[in-house]
């Protein structure tokens, strides 16, 4: 039997030069027409108006990075939760469990460090909190 790598270095040729090849083809077949209606900016079939410069509430960013942060806290204790009863058979409930409890705590400390600050408390607008007021 040969070496495994060949078939993995082969696997990742052919994964790079399929689509390499197909981009090469398209740009050889398709037909290149140029004009100006092509290289302007189109917004979803609106007229862009004023700057492409705004400033996006910080908000945004926050709730973005904390979805990362515990999506990432799932990838990692899934297989933690895979591998836990045959854990435990062979070396016992606390030294399986509290590296998981001390990864947790340090999540639910982060998590609480991010709510007292307001990263999870979503921005009303004036619009939303007029509204409130006048009921």
């Amino acid at each position: 039997m040969g070496n495994p790598w060949i078939a993995i270095g082969a696997l990742a040729l052919v994964g790079l030069l399929i689509p390499v090849g197909m981009m090469a083809v398209s740009k050889l077949l398709r037909p290149s027409v140029p004009e100006q209606g092509k290289r302007s900016t189109y917004e979803s079939g609106e007229i862009p108006t004023g700057d492409t410069r705004i400033q996006f509430n910080i908000q945004y960013y926050m709730v973005a990075l904390l979805f990362l942060i515990f999506d990432i806290e799932t990838v990692l204790i899934f297989p933690w939760t895979v591998i836990y009863r045959s854990a435990v058979e062979s070396v016992g409930v606390t030294r399986v469990l509290a590296p998981m409890l001390v990864f947790i705590g340090i999540l639910v400390v982060g998590l609480g460090w991010a709510w007292r600050n307001g990263a999870v408390k979503w921005v009303r607008s004036p619009r939303a909190e007029t509204r409130k007021d006048a009921r």
